[in-house]
């Protein structure tokens, strides 16, 4: 997607007159992190072959990600949508996406990758809440992944505007969880999704529903993340404080990357988690939905740095 990001504080979107724009998207903030820290990543989207659409196939091949199955659609359009720029809290945004190029995805658009040639995939509930096609196409990632043993990550990334029924996306994007090996809910979407916002709760659901769920881990904010295996460990991770929040938008996506980053490096978990925070943290000190992920170098300073005063 291309985000109209206002430049106007705390006015509402219809208030707001100034307006920046750049490419953003969950699974592409992703990727983008993870070039940033130098690992390959591959995208599988589909956009508008018009002027969004071009900015947003420019901007990732500046970004140096693998764009040979990045479709580009010209009948229908790349969608977008619309952020307010706040001072406190998590700004209100508005989807342009219905009938997007996106929103088109579907199976067939995965019958030329092999699965097995990557470490991990990573998807999340937004591409599942496009359309019946993006859902089936989200489940046969998930299905693919684990007949490949390839290691999936999941991100229920709630976006209630997305989905017209809550029940049904309460049942779909636990479903997804069940069929994937890492799970990363917040404990606000834990709260929605199990009725629990106790993390150790959260985690037990999902481990307990699932032969393929190895890993829960919750994400808590600025109190860091709790995490737990099928295995039986387990473990609170604090997180970075920081005075200057700039925007929330990526936050969860930076978590993401830190996660899987350090799973697929060797990392162990608890590692790995912490490294999840230190992205997070940084993500919500920068304006754009995902400018504020760090370099191999800048994260391991940001670390260092920030672990002393603990």
């Amino acid at each position: 997607m291309i985000v109209f990001s206002s430049r106007d504080i705390d006015q509402s979107l219809i208030d707001s007159e100034n307006f920046t724009t750049f490419p953003s998207g969950a699974e592409l903030n992703v990727a983008v992190g993870l070039e940033k820290l130098g690992i390959k990543t591959t995208y599988l989207s589909n956009v508008g072959k018009d002027l969004l659409g071009k900015k947003i196939v420019k901007f990732m091949r500046k970004q140096e990600i693998d764009i040979r199955y990045l479709r580009q659609d010209e009948e229908w359009p790349t969608g977008f949508y619309f952020k307010e720029l706040v001072s406190k809290g998590d700004p209100q945004v508005s989807y342009c996406r219905k009938n997007s190029a996106a929103s088109h995805l579907c199976c067939a658009d995965l019958a030329k990758i092999n699965i097995s040639d990557f470490q991990a995939v990573h998807v999340t509930g937004i591409l599942a809440a496009l359309s019946t096609s993006t859902l089936h196409l989200t489940e046969k990632i998930l299905t693919e992944a684990e007949k490949q043993e390839v290691i999936s990550f999941f991100d229920p990334n709630i976006r209630m505007s997305l989905w017209h029924d809550k029940e049904k996306m309460i049942r779909v994007l636990n479903d997804l969880s069940f069929q994937s090996k890492v799970v990363l809910p917040g404990s606000n979407e834990g709260k929605i999704l199990t009725g629990t916002s106790d993390p150790k709760e959260i985690a037990s659901f999902y481990l307990s529903k699932s032969d393929i769920t190895k890993l829960v881990v919750v994400k808590l904010g600025a109190k860091g993340a709790y995490y737990q295996t099928s295995s039986g460990s387990s473990g609170y991770v604090k997180g970075y404080q920081t005075d200057k929040i700039v925007d929330t938008v990526g936050a969860g996506d930076g978590f993401a990357v830190g996660l899987i980053s350090g799973l697929i490096s060797g990392l162990e978990i608890k590692r790995s988690v912490k490294r999840a925070c230190a992205i997070g943290s940084l993500a919500i000190q920068s304006r754009g939905d995902n400018d504020g992920y760090p370099n191999v170098s800048q994260l391991e300073q940001f670390m260092r740095k920030n672990n002393k005063c603990e």
